[in-house]
């Protein structure tokens, strides 16, 4: 350096130049380092805002057998209550009426009836007057793309059975196998669904089966309330099968996300906890194993509650939170979606249900029975003009019927990627 720098007429304009760049470059690579500190730490300290946010303080916390940590917290400190119309909100204990009936019958959800299970169950329970919360951990925020989007969509993903043309496949990466009704006023939906733990190829896709509760248009303005199970590395940090529920006004922007990581969604009930494992699953030729899930809006509160199993009403969706559906709903679907990121060039492995065609049927392909919708006059009905949709049948299909004690059913899944779908 001395040397370089040093006098000398011979190449003194060259040696400047040489000289100023040695200095200048250590310099320059100081202040990129101190700009990704800066961001790394502007980043670690968001995360921290995210977190203390999320897990509110814990009358008690429970470690699942999967490695979760579920928080026992006050039913009035929930995440829900940051909602700033949510801030002098009476929590509705129950709601005013259930399908079918002509007022809420709290004898029909005893807690003494045969318990759903959750893995965190085999460690303990939440006492009443608190609510079960997943604790979200650093990595779970991490994984996101932002703090900001963490617990919420990318896209939109709703199936458009009567515009989806066969280039929107490629441009949201969703696909979908399910039954529909529209062109009605509906209040709600009800399923049994079959639960599988599909296999997924890469860490940012998923699988998920639910149901789906629609008003408005597929544009800017669309509301849905969504619930079932789902398999999401990326936003789990595992390969579970988890209970969850999702909702938007506004077609995924701003509002809405999963299960309690927004405030929205009010959570009554002390027993089941949204995100967390539901198991046993079902095996290929072997046990089956379903879930019920009843989503309708009360009549008189006008909130929109979710009941799961035959016994457990969880909470409700505050009619508020909603602009079409703060009336009815317009179409109700049930059925399966998957990512298709096509990391590698293929369509992607990422299983749908069970991973098998609808057509190897009951033990192997995965299902939807007894689907139905909540009318006008609050009554559980045979929905009319069922119709199916999917993509692409190649990869992911559905078949529908009915029979017996299965009412309206239908079969639906697949593999992903085959000869047929490469």
């Amino acid at each position: 350096m001395a040397q370089l720098c040093g006098s000398g007429k011979r190449g003194r304009a060259v040696k400047m130049v040489l000289c100023s760049l040695l200095f200048l470059i250590p310099m320059a690579m100081a202040s990129s380092v101190g700009r990704s500190r800066s961001s790394s730490s502007r980043r670690k300290l968001e995360v921290q805002k995210q977190l203390l946010r999320l897990n509110k303080p814990a009358f008690k916390s429970i470690k699942s057998p999967d490695g979760d940590i579920i928080d026992c917290v006050h039913v009035k400190h929930q995440p829900a209550f940051d909602h700033p119309l949510l801030k002098n909100h009476t929590v509705q204990t129950r709601p005013s009426f259930q399908p079918g009936e002509r007022s809420f019958d709290e004898s029909k959800v005893s807690s003494k009836s045969k318990p759903i299970t959750q893995l965190w169950h085999l460690k303990g329970r939440c006492p009443e007057g608190t609510i079960p919360i997943r604790r979200t951990k650093e990595d779970d925020v991490l994984r996101a793309s932002s703090v900001e989007s963490y617990g919420r969509k990318k896209h939109l993903s709703i199936p458009q059975p009567k515009s989806a043309q066969p280039d929107l496949i490629t441009q949201s990466g969703h696909q979908h196998a399910i039954v529909y009704v529209e062109g009605d006023k509906y209040y709600g939906a009800k399923a049994t669904i079959n639960v599988w733990k599909p296999q997924i190829q890469q860490p940012n896709e998923f699988s998920l089966s639910q149901i789906w509760i629609l008003g408005g248009s597929f544009g800017q303005d669309l509301n849905s309330i969504e619930a079932g199970w789902q398999v999401s590395p990326d936003l789990y940090g595992d390969n579970n099968t988890r209970l969850f529920t999702y909702w938007t006004s506004d077609a995924y922007q701003a509002t809405g996300c999963y299960n309690l990581l927004c405030s929205g969604f009010i959570q009554i009930n002390n027993e089941i906890a949204m995100g967390a494992s539901v198991y046993p699953v079902s095996g290929y030729g072997g046990s089956q194993y379903d879930i019920n899930i009843l989503v309708w809006k009360d009549p008189k509160e006008g909130n929109w509650w979710m009941q799961f199993g035959n016994k457990y009403v969880l909470g409700y969706w505050p009619g508020f939170l909603f602009s079409y559906l703060v009336d009815s709903a317009s179409m109700i679907e049930w059925g399966g979606e998957v990512v298709n990121s096509q990391a590698d060039g293929q369509h992607t492995s990422t299983q749908m249900g069970s991973g098998h065609f609808p057509g190897e049927s009951f033990g192997k392909a995965s299902y939807f029975k007894n689907i139905q919708i909540v009318d006008g006059s609050n009554n559980l009905r045979v929905p009319k003009g069922i119709a199916t949709f999917t993509e692409q049948p190649n990869c992911y299909d559905v078949q529908n019927g009915q029979a017996g004690n299965w009412g309206n059913y239908f079969y639906y899944g697949g593999p992903g990627r085959n000869p047929k779908c490469p």
